[in-house]
């Protein structure tokens, strides 16, 4: 019982410790693909990214717009990509199941010229090669 005991602590230790390692390693993943868009950096915001056949991008507008953003603009942007500016995402709400994720978050994005907008995500995650990387997203513009 003597060695049997520290093998359970050590299990359920470590077990314990893997949603913290994967909560901070997604967190950073998002604060990395939000800083990655707006530095125009295509090589670093892909590599966030990991397009499914199932990927999706929807995006609804504060004028009520609904936009499907094909899932390849992620790895591939238009040019109006990177025009600079901050980001700060709060309000993370995470659940991770072995391999999948869902984070829900708002952030405040700052342009350039100081003019800011609001929105509510929600990022769909997958671990890939023990990596974990973005497979979908919904984003939903809003006004304070």
């Amino acid at each position: 019982m003597k060695v049997f005991l520290p093998l359970l602590l050590s299990l359920a230790l470590s077990s314990c410790s893997q949603p913290a390692d994967d909560t901070a390693a997604i967190k950073h993943l998002l604060e990395k693909e939000s800083a990655t868009w707006r530095a125009g950096d295509v090589a670093g915001h892909a590599a966030c990214w990991h397009i499914q056949p199932y990927s999706r991008v929807l995006v609804s507008t504060g004028d009520g717009r609904a936009l499907d953003i094909p899932p390849a603009a992620m790895l591939a942007p238009s040019p109006g990509m990177g025009q600079g500016g901050a980001a700060v995402n709060t309000n993370y709400k995470l659940h991770v199941a072995g391999n999948t994720a869902w984070v829900s978050h708002d952030e405040e994005s700052t342009a350039k010229d100081g003019q800011k907008t609001y929105s509510y995500e929600l990022r769909l995650l997958e671990k890939i090669d023990n990596q974990w990387k973005l497979v979908g997203q919904s984003i939903h513009l809003r006004k304070l």
